[in-house]
């Protein structure tokens, strides 16, 4: 319907022809329209196209309550609240129902009441979609009360008795009839309330201080699990684990193109700054390296996982810390490089746990996450043996020296001054501006660090590299 041809009553809504699906017909049907016209039917989710949307479109095309269990920092939650493009734009419900009612399927005592009494000019209002989402983190001190609902007191003084349907004050889940709610980490909720979760999507029925009241709500009911709470810090009582037709397994990005694709798309970003921000594309697959190696590291707890917020946080640092320079140095452009890589430890540090903790072994773990990525980074880009006259100048005491704060300036003459260099520049440059030179300059001679061909030395708070 047109928005100036809403119907405003039940009368003018069967008069427009309008036929109500249930939430799982309707999202089946937008599901396949969507598939058929090639819409993209989860936008911004990366690296799932093969494995983890062909299960949800799958679960969704079957009428499956789905339970999304992966570690953190895997868009699950994102994955949920993205199940709303799924519904209409807007559906109509009976004016001030507290539970959405279907105007011509009414489930709730107060609603069959006001239509009982009006008939068809009981009015209608229209909920949009994202309205139609809710959404709880479980906590074990969630009651419920909170989830379900309540008696209410003020309307038993006024005379109703505790039995009565209209005595309920509705909790999250009744209130977001006709559409999709979605429960955060579902092990911590207590067992109690997995078994009324279990009753209102089986039986159909909520049981409130004692009695038990009829109402067949139409949710679509969304769970998220990290597999190590699922195990250890609670569980999914088995009745309602049972009732989930499927269950998601999420992962983290397999190739580092897509890890890189995910922090391009979220990181930071600021207006207004008068200097321009560029990131060499091998500075991207370092950052994106040292958290692929992190999940396969021994040194690292793997149940609770790296999340490619690490990728995103060490983007965003090393990025600042070329800001800071451009600004200290009054340079335009802000690249960063190699020797920015130290910062990286305090943006990593928090989003990772060791298998024993010590604080000076978490620094030597992520700087060893540094130097393995720098080097197969490197060797993706160059062939070791191929800069052996780059190598060969440093014979007799020669030295170069680079920091975090040097001047981009002093980096070109660098390249100008050994043989050799400026072509292997080149491969992984094609800037004129002193600042991308200086970022590539220090790649090729980390690179040679890494791959021992030169050493790498600290003098009175000064870097060199010599032989």
């Amino acid at each position: 319907m047109t928005k100036q041809n809403k119907a405003k009553t039940i009368g003018e809504l069967k008069a427009s022809g309008y036929q109500p699906v249930s939430i799982r017909e309707e999202m089946r049907r937008n599901l396949l329209t969507m598939i058929k016209e090639k819409k993209e039917i989860f936008p911004g989710i990366i690296g799932y196209d093969d494995t983890v949307i062909p299960e949800i479109e799958n679960a969704i095309i079957a009428g499956q309550d789905i339970i999304f269990l992966g570690e953190r920092g895997q868009a699950k939650s994102r994955i949920m609240r993205l199940l709303v493009n799924l519904l209409d734009e807007e559906i109509p419900v009976i004016k001030g129902c507290e539970i959405n009612d279907n105007p011509l399927a009414p489930v709730c005592k107060q609603c069959r009441d006001k239509i009982a009494d009006r008939g068809d000019a009981t009015e209608v209002d229209w909920l949009p979609r994202a309205e139609r989402y809710g959404e709880k983190l479980a906590t074990p001190d969630i009651a419920i009360n909170d989830l379900i609902g309540d008696v209410d007191p003020i309307k038993v003084a006024e005379g109703r008795y505790l039995s009565d349907e209209l005595t309920i004050h509705y909790g999250l889940i009744p209130r977001t009839n006709r559409g999709i709610f979605c429960i955060n980490e579902l092990p911590d909720l207590t067992e109690r309330l997995q078994v009324g979760l279990f009753n209102l999507m089986e039986e159909r029925d909520i049981q409130i201080r004692g009695y038990r009241i009829r109402l067949p709500l139409d949710i679509f009911l969304v769970a998220s699990a990290n597999p190590e709470d699922y195990t250890n810090r609670g569980r999914i009582i088995t009745p309602l684990k049972d009732r989930y037709g499927a269950q998601v397994r999420t992962h983290y990005p397999v190739t580092i193109e897509d890890e890189i694709a995910i922090v391009e798309a979220e990181r930071g970003r600021f207006k207004g700054d008068d200097f321009e921000c560029y990131i060499p594309q091998y500075m991207k697959e370092i950052i994106a390296e040292v958290t692929q190696l992190a999940r396969k590291s021994t040194d690292i707890n793997q149940r609770s996982g790296v999340s490619v917020r690490v990728s995103i946080a060490n983007t965003e640092t090393i990025l600042s810390n070329a800001i800071r320079r451009a600004v200290a140095r009054g340079e335009q452009l802000a690249v960063p490089r190699i020797s920015d890589l130290p910062y990286i430890r305090a943006s990593t540090s928090g989003k990772i746990e060791l298998e024993s903790f010590e604080e000076t072994k978490e620094d030597k773990v992520i700087d060893d996450l540094v130097k393995k990525a720098v080097l197969n980074v490197f060797n993706r880009y160059y062939k070791v043996h191929l800069l052996e006259d780059i190598v060969a100048q440093f014979d007799g005491g020669f030295s170069v020296e680079v920091s975090d704060s040097m001047e981009a300036r002093a980096y070109v003459r660098n390249a100008k001054e050994i043989i050799g260099l400026s072509g292997a520049v080149k491969k992984v440059n094609d800037s004129e501006r002193p600042e991308a030179i200086a970022s590539a300059v220090e790649f090729i001679l980390e690179g040679l660090h890494v791959s021992k061909r030169l050493n790498k030395a600290r003098v009175e708070g000064k870097t060199f590299y010599r032989r």
